[in-house]
């Protein structure tokens, strides 16, 4: 854990994008929560309080002594409460002192204010307490859980306790940054990311999840059904293929496939809703009978829906708390006419088509995929949106988008989805502007009203000291990048016109000068050399011969070996090197 007694002004960054359901009285508290080294206060939990309550109250000790050197004492609610007290979680007391009405257990909203000079917070028993103190400690104190091994806490002399009242709810209900560096609980539950690919079981009250995707192929093998029962798979062309997907209007596979998702919903109790979808591919069954019902539903999608209904009809007689999810997703993102999902059937819209260098509704190349978000809309309640957030084919090219994010979140949020997936670097660390990018997402998934840049300035002055400022203007080259006819996919190369000859060489001498600026400090070094990889890798990959005669191919290969950071989504961190070295 690093402390940096210069980073005061990142707390009032942090005050830049407090939420807009903030407010401030005019006067302040004479009461001083702490001062040099001492405090009045002490930490009450309410009566009956959740684990996840206990686990805030504990952590809520541990910063204010390392921000303030100051102890407070951790008391039941039933007993001596004291004089001057922050009070952790709702009961009989806050009740009658604040007026609230009870909080539904799982409800994740918060609210953290001053009442005769004492504190309260209080939320939903499950994460809702924990996130109202998780917020005050970051928005009013400055602690930033940048990454999981890189927290930030600014020390202080003492701190006076304002006149607050904040509530915060969060915009989008499941929140998932989906970055491979960032799968731990405590960073989930100080970042307000309530969604990871298996549930989890912590003192922070959980984490949820969407249970797998592209189950068809895992439900029917074709491995194990195509020899015998070839008419369970796609007919194309007049034959059966096992690289395709199901024949859906088959009763067979109908029957197997409700099998698999009730034997999922008892092994994998914890999730929430469970994955019936198609296989990554888009080789949907031409037979007649498949044809006839995605004619008669006017898209392929009608024809998956058609399926995926009945399965969650079966389902609901046996888990009817449950939920059975598929996707809107390359020849299924068309939305059907004439038929809707069944009430506990989740639709996941997928915009693997998209442009990213442009906000989803401000750009020409993504008019398709509003026109099929509008029409969701109005089929279901239940849409939920695995958006795209990274270059899969070029995990350490330049990915620009820095600019779109909160806007694109807001989109979503306007149509009123459910759950939003920002697929990043599921399987390996080390990608481009990954630690800043998973920690904004997280921020934005809760409140995307809040201002971007002091965000970003936020994070990357915490985060690589000394080289800031270069990281800040590597960043500001790599937005202009972007112009008004820029088309940003997930998978442009090397060789795409957005990258020129001359950001390549001026990115590097920039960030190379950086370095030497942090040169002492190994885990700045490291940090900045993450940066780094973007235009080494871009040079090595245009100028094969030059940069290994400069050792640029030398200096990558070395950290991506040292490190494990794969170069893409498919090759493995060998197989890649042996290709460059060639």
């Amino acid at each position: 854990m690093h402390h940096k007694r210069h980073l005061l002004f990142i707390a009032a960054l942090l005050l830049q994008f407090t939420l807009s359901s903030t407010s401030f009285g005019g006067a302040w508290a004479a009461t001083k929560l702490f001062n040099k080294g001492k405090s009045d206060y002490r930490i009450v939990l309410a009566s009956g309080a959740s684990t996840s309550e206990q686990t805030a109250a504990r952590e809520l000790q541990s910063y204010l002594k390392q921000i303030s050197g100051a102890e407070l004492p951790i008391v039941d609610a039933n007993g001596d409460c004291g004089r001057h007290f922050i009070y952790v979680g709702y009961d009989t007391r806050v009740k009658a002192v604040t007026g609230a009405p009870v909080p539904a257990a799982g409800d994740e909203a918060f609210t953290y204010e001053t009442i005769n000079g004492n504190l309260y917070v209080y939320g939903g028993r499950e994460r809702g307490t924990a996130y109202g103190v998780f917020t005050f400690l970051e928005q009013q104190l400055g602690v930033m859980w940048l990454m999981p091994d890189c927290t930030y806490v600014t020390q202080r002399t003492e701190y006076r306790l304002p006149e607050l009242h904040v509530h915060e709810a969060p915009a989008i209900h499941y929140r998932y940054a989906q970055y491979k560096h960032v799968l731990d609980d405590a960073w989930c539950a100080h970042n307000k990311n309530n969604t990871l690919w298996a549930p989890r079981k912590n003192d922070y009250g959980g984490i949820g999840a969407y249970w797998n995707c592209h189950t068809c192929e895992q439900f029917v093998p074709a491995e194990t059904y195509f020899e015998t029962h070839p008419e369970y798979f796609a007919l194309r062309d007049g034959k059966r293929i096992s690289n395709g997907q199901l024949c859906l209007t088959n009763p067979d596979v109908l029957r197997i496939c409700t099998d698999e998702i009730l034997k999922a919903m008892d092994v994998y109790p914890d999730c929430w809703v469970y994955s019936m979808s198609q296989s990554d591919n888009r080789r949907y069954c031409e037979c007649e009978n498949c044809t006839a019902i995605a004619n008669r539903y006017q898209a392929q999608s009608g024809l998956m829906l058609w399926f995926v209904n009945q399965v969650a009809a079966a389902a609901a007689r046996v888990h009817p708390d449950k939920y059975v999810g598929t996707f809107a997703y390359q020849y299924t993102r068309k939305a059907p006419v004439g038929i809707r999902p069944a009430d506990n059937v989740v639709i996941r819209l997928c915009s693997i088509e998209c442009c990213f260098a442009h906000a989803l509704d401000e750009c020409e190349h993504n008019r398709s995929f509003m026109a099929d978000l509008r029409d969701w809309q109005q089929l279901t309640p239940h849409l939920y949106i695995w958006d795209y957030v990274v270059n899969f084919a070029q995990y350490h090219a330049p990915f620009p988008n820095l600019q779109v994010l909160a806007r694109n979140i807001r989109v979503f949020r306007d149509h009123h989805v459910i759950g939003i997936q920002e697929e990043a670097q599921y399987q390996t660390p080390g990608g481009e502007f990954a630690e800043l990018k998973a920690w904004l997402l997280a921020h934005l998934l809760w409140n995307p009203e809040q201002d971007t840049q002091p965000l970003i300035d936020a994070f990357v002055r915490a985060y690589y000291g000394a080289a800031a400022d270069a990281v800040l203007r590597y960043i500001e080259l790599c937005r202009q990048l972007i112009k008004p006819e820029t088309v940003m996919g997930i998978y442009i190369r090397h060789d795409n016109a957005l990258y020129t000859d001359e950001f390549i060489s001026s990115s590097r001498r920039l960030l190379d000068d950086a370095r030497q600026l942090v040169a002492s400090d190994s885990v700045l070094v490291s940090r900045l050399d993450r940066v780094r990889l973007q235009p080494m890798y871009l040079h090595l990959m245009r100028s094969p011969e030059a940069a290994k005669a400069d050792g640029t191919t030398d200096e990558y290969i070395r950290l991506i070996r040292q490190n494990g950071y794969k170069a893409n989504e498919w090759e493995a961190v060998e197989t890649f090197i042996r290709k460059i070295q060639r």
